[in-house]
Parts: structure tokens; sequence; C-alpha cells
């Protein structure tokens, strides 16, 4: 069926008055091209989703073995489907003995969702922590956890009892009560701008949780999967959450997300009602192939180890162009510019040279740095030298 550019608006919801309008027709490793062929060097990843970049064989491999077997066959979890089985095994692999129990669903806002409730079954506790400047969604519940009105005032009322605590603060700590049922954390802040923890409030934290007895959920939809240099961020704080969430880079570009915990806390939604928490297409089967296929291949290359020395070189290439602030851990960089519309420019004079990059919500004025882990040196270089060329060409925009 044809169709024409402006029929993307016409028909399709939009999420902003300005999209980027950008349309890829194909994507191989760390490039995406348009219809005229030209390559573009991604360094989004589609918000940290594309660990391993585009059309990775293995990935690919794993998803067409799984369409010529099974896709969609019933709700989640009842039916035995091998491709949970193997996935489930997969992710234990990586995680504590006792992170023991996954229940899978299609996205880090459904993750939410799911971690919410089963605090408050578990618990039987109604109040919820989350910290000011977080992002862990849209939904409902999600939005609940976000402290800026500006992007919950339109569609209140929410969950109520949600209190907020500082990032970072060790002192707010004291918000957290024996009325807590359970307290969510980014161990990375997104939208913020690619904050990093630090161990002495996320060791805090742990302790202040254990001794009001609420649940600690950390938030790894974007900063797991090796992005940091673990394959989760968290081991690097030398603590371990009672729920863990994931999504983005974990189903291999097709939609999967999942919330974790020990068996002891995840039984209790599998009874009193039972199906008091159910998924149609949570864990399909494909996307489940995908999973374990891209997991197999990040700890097989041993791309987390890798993070450290390329986080490094980005740091020196985009200090060799002048550009000095930068947050974050890993491939998951922020680079301060100035205000949103420096930001804005410098996304549009990134992507007519061949380079897509991206904003934040929250800290308007930053660039996004977050690309497939396969990314090599010499396409760091590539891309710190062109955004040198924006930065210089929003600079003397600046001063005409």
């Amino acid at each position: 069926m044809p169709w024409e550019r402006r029929d993307f608006k016409k028909y399709l919801a939009q999420t902003s008055p300005e999209p980027l309008m950008f349309e890829p027709v194909r994507g191989k490793g760390v490039y995406l091209y348009d219809k005229n062929d030209r390559p573009y060097l991604d360094l989004i990843s589609g918000i940290s989703v594309s660990a391993l970049g585009h059309g990775n064989p293995s990935v690919i491999g794993a998803i067409e073995e799984q369409l010529h077997r099974y896709m969609h066959t019933m709700v989640y979890g009842e039916f035995v489907l091998s491709p949970q089985v193997l996935l489930a095994k997969k992710v234990m692999q990586t995680l504590p003995p006792d992170l023991d129990n996954i229940y899978l669903v299609n996205s880090g806002s459904e993750a939410v969702e799911g971690a919410i409730k089963l605090a408050f079954k578990y618990t039987g506790r109604r109040g919820l922590v989350a910290c000011k400047n977080a992002y862990h969604g849209s939904s409902t519940g999600a939005l609940s956890l976000m402290s800026d009105e500006y992007y919950s005032e339109g569609y209140k009322p929410l969950l109520s009892g949600v209190q907020y605590i500082e990032f970072n603060s060790v002192e707010s700590l004291s918000v957290i009560s024996e009325t807590t049922a359970a307290v969510f954390v980014e161990t990375l802040q997104g939208e913020a701008g690619y904050i990093t923890a630090e161990t002495e409030f996320m060791q805090a934290l742990a302790d202040r949780c254990r001794e009001v007895g609420c649940l600690l959920v950390l938030d790894e939809i974007q900063a797991g999967m090796g992005r940091t240099g673990t394959f989760w961020a968290f081991e690097q704080f030398g603590i371990v959450p009672d729920i863990l969430l994931t999504a983005k880079g974990f189903g291999g570009g097709l939609p999967l997300g999942a919330f974790i915990s020990r068996k002891e806390i995840m039984q209790v939604i599998s009874d009193g009602p039972i199906l008091g928490h159910i998924t149609t297409f949570g864990g399909n089967p494909v996307s489940c192939a995908a999973a374990t296929a891209t997991i197999s291949q990040i700890l097989d290359g041993d791309l987390a180890k890798e993070v450290a020395a390329k986080e490094a070189l980005f740091r020196s290439e985009l200090a060799a162009v002048g550009l000095l602030e930068i947050s974050g851990r890993g491939l998951m960089l922020g680079v301060k510019i100035g205000d949103f519309e420096d930001a804005k420019k410098m996304v549009q004079s990134c992507l007519k040279r061949g380079l897509l990059i991206d904003w934040f919500l929250y800290d308007t004025g930053k660039l996004r740095i977050c690309p497939p882990l396969t990314i090599s040196r010499e396409e760091i270089i590539v891309a710190c030298t062109t955004i040198g060329e924006a930065w210089n060409e929003t600079l003397e925009n600046k001063k005409r």
C-alpha cells in the first residue's frame, strides 16, 4: 500500500509537537540507513534498547527459529513454553542466588506496575517512596512515582501515599518508614541526565529498607544488560535488591520486560486471588528467544568488560573538542551543551552530519549518549568528531 511522509502525522498519535521525522529503512551494526542508503551512526540505541546494534545475526537467527515453531499460544503463566524457561535460566546465571524468580511482561512500565502490586501484596502496606527527578514510565502507577508535576498534572488523580527523597542524599532516607511498602530507585538516573548513584547512598538505602521492613526496588530498565560496565549496575554497589526491574535492551530489540525477585516474595501474586496479575503477551516466545540470544552474546563476548575503556575514550575525545561537563557511567553519558534550544539545534546538526543523538526529559540542555555496546573505538572517535563539529556550528550561530 503506498503512503506519504505526511501520513505519519495524519494517522499516528503524536508524542510531541516536533518529532525528529528521521525515516530509517534498514539497520546494520551501529548504523541506521535512510532511503538513499546514507548511514547514520546510532548513539541512541532506541534509548538503551539495541544493546547489540541492529541486525545482529545471532538474535535474528533465534527469532527466525522460534517463528517457525510457534508464536503466541496462551496468556502468560498457563502453558510451559521452552523459550520462557530457557530465558529465565539464562537470566538467573547473571544474578545472585536470592533473585531466583522472574515474571515476564512487555515493557518497563509494566515491570514497574507489577512491582508496585507485588510490594503492596507482600508487605500489606501502601506507602511508596521514589526519588526526585526519577523516571519509571508513563502508565498510571509509574507516573505516580515521578516528582515533576509537569508530566503528571494532566493525568491526576494518581496513586496516593507517594513520597520523594533526594537522589544520593543519605539524610533524606528518614522519609522511609514502617508504612512504606517499597522504595523505587534507578541505579543510574535516566531522564535526569544520566546521574550516577553513589555507593554510600545505595548502601545506606539498602540498610534503611531492611531496618523498616520495606522492599528495595531497583530500576535497571536502562542501566542493565552490561551498559554501565557490569551486567547489572547494582553489582557495583555491594547490595542486592528485593525486586529488580529490566526491559529495553533485555528484549534484543523486541518488546520484553520483567520484574525479578525471590520466590518467597513472588509467590504471593499466584493466589488470593488466582490470576491477580496476568498479561496476555508478556513473555512472548519470539521476544524470549531474542532476549536469550542477546544475553548470551553479551556474556560470551565479555561486552560489559569493554565498557569502561569505551567510556574513557568518549570522555577524552569529547574533552578534546571542548565538551568537559559529562555525567553518567559506562555507555550512559550525558553531555552538557547549554539549554533546551541548544540541545535541539545540536540534535539537528548531528543528524545533518549522519549522527543520531538525543536529549533528556528533565535535564533538557544535555545530549544523551547510549550507543550499542558493540560500538568500536574508531566509531567512537568519528562520533565525537561529529559532535565537535556540530558544537562549533552551534557556538557560531549563537554569536550571530
